[in-house]
């Protein structure tokens, strides 16, 4: 999910929706979450399937994290390093999943694609 009010240019919505799978990549590797790794290794063999979606605001974001949060599946907050569009520390974007798809679109299937 992107930050739509920010109004970041195609490049740095690319890079920070980048930063958002693989973060959530490499924290399900490293954790113990035996259900979220057979969710990632699925995503993987289904050729890693990524949904980009916008949300109007920061607390638009959050809540939607916060839901997804409370179902149990793996999420991810992106902060920017500042060196370019934002100021530092600019919370760009959030990732859900990999999971099952129906988990998923309970949270964000109403969400516009980006």
């Amino acid at each position: 999910m992107v930050r739509s009010d920010l109004k970041l240019g195609k490049g740095k919505i690319a890079a920070q929706v980048a930063h958002a799978a693989v973060t959530l990549v490499l924290e399900i590797i490293e954790g113990k979450n035996e259900k979220w790794k057979e969710w990632l290794f699925r995503w993987i063999e289904e050729g890693q399937p990524k949904i980009v979606v916008k949300v109007d605001s920061l607390d638009q974001l959050n809540e939607r994290l916060q839901k997804a949060r409370a179902k149990g599946l793996p999420t991810t907050v992106i902060m920017d390093a500042g060196k370019t569009q934002v100021e530092p520390g600019t919370i760009t974007c959030g990732g859900i999943g990999p999971a099952e798809d129906s988990l998923i679109d309970e949270i964000t299937g109403d969400l516009k694609l980006l």
